[in-house]
């Protein structure tokens, strides 16, 4: 690598998903690895890099509208480089070129890796550089990464996915699914407890078919069960399951294993039967439901959250009362509720009956109301109860004025709460943990008006303080080959 990048600074703009957020990551610790500095909040970076999400529809314009914003920056600074990477370069690849000539490099899902080498390429060369891999060669945990959090840590289980949902067009941009070993995603998370991170999130686009590419179907909850022999770490969370691959083991794993967080994010997407068949999810609302009251039965305490789309194409009134009919009986804690996107290349853009914006806007404000009544009712329940926090920064947009801080419960519930009292040692940082008492419950959030009980300063809460963020080297112990990986350990039962 030339040295011309030292002490350049960057810029990274992300947008969609977690996965996405975790791409950028990865991409910061290759730039900082290659002597890039992370920009000055409102400075001017020499490298801005897009990394890019394709599932929405206004997808496109955000983008070429943001890149317009800045070609008067590019041609002031011709020295400026501009990157593109993403689900949105691996879709439209050259074409971003020749709607936006200023762009520098275009890279794709699959090659996160080779920006360093093209934006040096394209200033050797004084052009621009596009290149798209049409399949993974190597895992994106084989690069460094430079984390967002100094407390909380994403860990990919696998890239890509099988299914084939005729409204998503990730398949085609992220590939099949590959999992990644046991052992490679056991050490990246011990990587990050050793940095301090005190939860991590394990991450796929089907988390509960972890396995199957090796042969092992009960390996996700293996995955979860041998977490909890990981001295330091005190969350795990997952994100996302598919209600079809959904597993028994699994939900055993979850209330057996200390230091997995009673916190279910299920996709429903639809309750009408009819309209799932269409959306080709192979389960039904029945089928749902009973995986809710499973998951109930082994946690009474677990908080639930879910996808839902409203205004597929053909969806009747009467399709639409079914998936309120299963909101109302799933009490979903939260709901991430869309109104259909079609999107070019997927199956659902060509169906008939793609149905008017004011029929889908008013059928999406039905559920929202219905949603956030739901939420409040449930969210009042925990009026006096004790919770343990996790001190986050920057979930709070009212903090300042209200004088609280913020941070996620156990469940994932997002409280706000005042960082006084006996209890506090010295003063509460994003990253320690605490305890206090919910006063109020309101439909997105809680509030702990009352003292701190306790307050445990941690190696984040320090990290934090120093203005530290973990930097893990990449973890490879090369693809999935053939034959079943090497027994993960096992642990069962509750500690008290």
């Amino acid at each position: 690598m030339s040295t011309t990048e030292v002490g350049k600074t960057y810029q990274i703009r992300t947008f969609g998903c977690q996965m996405n957020v975790h791409d950028s990551e990865r991409l910061a610790g290759q730039l900082e690895e290659a002597g890039y500095l992370p920009a000055a909040e409102g400075g001017a970076p020499d490298l801005v890099v897009f990394n890019t999400c394709a599932v929405r529809e206004n997808a496109d314009n955000k983008l070429y509208g943001t890149l317009g914003h800045l070609r008067p920056a590019k041609d002031a600074n011709p020295d400026m480089q501009i990157a593109v990477g993403g689900c949105l370069a691996q879709k439209d690849r050259g074409e971003i070129v020749k709607r936006a000539p200023w762009v520098d490099v275009v890279f794709g899902t699959h090659n996160l890796g080779s920006l360093p080498v093209l934006l040096e390429r394209a200033r050797h060369n004084a052009e621009a550089e596009v290149e798209i891999l049409e399949s993974l060669e190597t895992f994106p945990s084989t690069l460094p990464a430079r984390r967002d959090s100094a407390y909380s840590g994403w860990v990919s289980v696998s890239v890509g996915c099988n299914n084939t949902c005729t409204f998503c067009i990730v398949p085609s941009l992220r590939g099949k699914e590959r999992d990644r070993r046991p052992g490679e995603v056991l050490a990246e998370v011990e990587a990050l407890v050793a940095e301090g991170v005190l939860e991590v999130t394990l991450l796929g686009q089907n988390v509960n078919s972890y396995g199957v590419e090796f042969g092992d179907r009960q390996a996700f909850s293996k995955l979860l069960r041998a977490t909890g022999g990981i001295d330091g770490l005190e969350r795990v969370r997952f994100t996302s399951p598919h209600p079809a691959a959904f597993t028994d083991d699994v939900i055993d794993a979850m209330a057996e294993t200390p230091n997995v967080c009673h916190q279910l994010h299920m996709p429903l997407q639809s309750g009408s039967d009819r309209v799932l068949k269409e959306m080709r999810r192979s389960y039904r609302s029945s089928r749902y439901l009973s995986i809710l009251d499973k998951v109930r039965a082994a946690m009474p305490d677990a908080a639930i959250t879910t996808d839902i789309i409203i205004g597929f194409p053909g969806e009747t009134e009467e399709d639409f009362q079914a998936t309120l009919d299963v909101v109302r009986q799933a009490r979903f804690s939260s709901a991430f509720t869309f109104q259909y996107s079609k999107r070019p290349g997927t199956p659902a853009a060509d169906m008939p009956g793609q149905l008017p914006k004011q029929v889908v806007q008013e059928r999406y404000d039905r559920l929202v109301e219905l949603q956030n009544d739901i939420a409040w009712q449930e969210n009042k329940k925990l009026v006096g109860h004790k919770v343990e926090l996790l001190v986050a920064t920057g979930e709070g947009r009212k903090d300042a004025e209200t004088h609280r801080m913020s941070g996620r419960a156990r469940d994932g519930r997002l409280v706000h709460f005042t960082p006084a009292g006996s209890a506090v040692d010295r003063e509460v940082r994003p990253g320690d943990i605490v305890e206090t008492v919910i006063t109020y419950g309101a439909p997105h959030h809680l509030v702990a008006d009352g003292e701190v009980l306790t307050h445990r300063r941690t190696r984040a809460g320090d990290n934090v303080e120093a203005g530290l963020r973990p930097k893990t080297d990449g973890v490879s112990l090369g693809l999935p080959s053939f034959g079943a990986p090497a027994a993960l350990p096992v642990t069962s039962g509750c500690e008290a």
